[in-house]
């Protein structure tokens, strides 16, 4: 073999040996990625144990069951109805390893805190399923039915403390819709907020308070147990397999839902969202989740894209027109 042919094989391999080297430093870089495949934060704006540390964890569930995802962590930052984790989300622009639970009570709350944040500093992602407020009191309250509720509000409102979660969410405009609807004067209802559905149970069993108000599953485990009694639902139909009454059928013509979605930080590509979607679109399509849908009397809302966007819009406008309505914002 010739010197010059010695030279091109050997610069030959060395080619080979580089570009090799190139591809195992490409795939390298491509596996430690931080994006939500290899790392999913799903963050609850309030204490665990509430509506949105549940859905968080239901997620979380799907997530870990189905391997949409190496790893997921849920992130618990609560107060002022879920607006102290909007503003923290805010700032983490163009981190896309990110989802936050969102829904009816942060909208509320974004009217009622003067939030310098709003759902417009989020990237929408997925509505995920409706709520509904349920209505309960100590097993050995005087309070029978949503009658005896408002008969005591009637001759004193303020006597009858209230609990649910942080003033101007649902459970708060639910409430006073309650009280409007016994003619008696917003401004007299005796509301105490708290930042998680545990709270509100705890104020229940030990007499702190009279009457709680959240989501059904918040409440579920003590009705079971016979420790809490449901005077009504919110919904406008009975819900499959809770057997409790709602407030239309007992001649009250209150009705709010509860919606449950998931948002990300601003500053995110399209893509980077597009990839946030297909996640949640995965966990939505397991039996896993529709099992959780059933279980917590969750209905089934799935929404994303511009459909998302425009219930977005036109539920901040309906929340913002009832909180102005009871005179809270």
């Amino acid at each position: 073999m010739t010197g010059r042919l010695i030279l091109r094989v050997a610069a030959a391999v060395l080619g080979v040996v580089v570009v090799g080297a190139g591809l195992a430093d490409a795939h390298t870089k491509a596996s430690s990625g931080t994006g939500p495949r290899d790392k999913l934060h799903l963050v609850a704006p309030a204490d665990p144990g509430g509506g949105w540390d549940s859905v968080a964890r239901e997620i979380q569930s799907a997530v870990d069951a189905h391997g949409f995802s190496r790893t997921t962590e849920v992130l618990n930052v609560p107060g002022a109805g879920g607006t102290i984790g909007l503003s923290r989300l805010a700032n983490q622009s163009g981190q896309d390893n990110k989802l936050m639970m969102t829904g009816a009570v942060m909208t509320g709350s974004i009217q009622t805190t003067d939030s310098q944040v709003t759902l417009d500093d989020a990237t929408p992602v997925a509505r995920l399923a409706d709520d509904y407020e349920a209505v309960v009191v100590p097993a050995d309250s005087p309070f029978h039915t949503v009658q005896d509720l408002m008969n005591a509000w009637r001759k004193s409102p303020s006597s009858v403390a209230v609990g649910g979660g942080s003033a101007g969410g649902t459970d708060h405009l639910f409430a006073g819709m309650l009280l409007r609807e016994a003619g008696v004067d917003i401004s007299k209802l005796n509301y105490v907020a708290y930042s998680g559905g545990g709270e509100v149970v705890t104020g229940l069993l030990d007499g702190g308070l009279d009457v709680g108000v959240s989501s059904y599953q918040e409440f579920a485990g003590q009705i079971e147990a016979g420790n809490l009694r449901a005077l009504g639902i919110s919904s406008e139909h009975r819900l499959d397999g809770i057997d409790i009454p709602t407030f239309v059928e007992q001649g009250v013509d209150a009705t709010l839902a509860n919606w449950r979605g998931v948002i990300a930080p601003p500053g995110i590509s399209p893509e980077q969202r597009a990839e946030l979607e297909r996640i949640v679109e995965q966990v939505h399509a397991t039996d896993q989740w529709q099992r959780a849908v059933h279980r917590n009397g969750w209905q089934d809302t799935f929404q994303t894209g511009a459909e998302f966007e425009r219930f977005l819009e036109s539920e901040t406008a309906r929340i913002k027109r009832i909180s102005e309505e009871l005179g809270l914002s």
